[in-house]
């Protein structure tokens, strides 16, 4: 008598699950390997960072034209910061990082305003009422804009969040970084820009 060779059957939903769990692994290691090689380029030639601290990289580039409402519902745009220097920051209400820093840009744009330095903080996706619970629960003073179309992401390229951008008097993109931003970095990195 014969044994007959039983073929293994794998179900049709874990054929389906299994090619996209392997590409978001693959994605993740790739990310994690890219911010590995991002942070010790970013920190070439640069003064050592501390543990921990995202690095501006420099550059210069026109700022990109955006026009966006703020949490308000007023209508808002980046021309409207002429002869400012500004932080845009790209966040969103369920980012921890971005939930991290927002502590370190309210002291500093505290402490700056006077200068001429604003934070405009570009919420990514989220509505407007869930936006200003944010705003109350945190007290931030500095303007907070909403992007639903996430158009900032697209227009700074950038879909990491969160991401920075600091803008000089002049409309140039001066210094550009993704990861949460400490009070540190910016008095070493933002300040001298204030006094241009």
């Amino acid at each position: 008598m014969r044994k007959t060779q039983r073929k293994k059957v794998v179900p049709k939903r874990l054929r389906k699950i299994l090619p996209l769990a392997i590409a978001g692994i693959g994605l993740i290691v790739l990310g994690v390997a890219a911010a590995f090689l991002l942070s010790g380029a970013s920190s070439a030639g640069s003064p050592a960072a501390q543990p921990g601290q995202v690095v501006p990289q420099e550059v210069d580039y026109p700022a990109p034209p955006l026009a966006l409402v703020d949490v308000n519902g007023q209508s808002v745009a980046l021309a409207d910061y002429a002869g400012q220097v500004v932080l845009l920051n790209n966040w969103a209400t369920w980012c921890p990082p971005c939930r991290a820093e927002m502590p370190e840009l309210q002291a500093y744009h505290t402490a700056h305003q006077e200068q001429g330095f604003t934070v405009i903080a570009v919420e990514a996706g989220d509505p407007a009422s869930q936006v200003g619970q944010f705003v109350e629960e945190y007290g931030l003073t500095f303007p907070v804009w909403v992007d639903t179309g996430q158009q900032a992401l697209t227009v700074f390229r950038n879909l990491a969040l969160p991401n920075s951008f600091v803008i000089d008097r002049e409309g140039q993109v001066r210094l550009a970084w993704s990861g949460a931003i400490t009070l540190d970095v910016l008095e070493k990195y933002v300040a001298p820009l204030l006094e241009e």
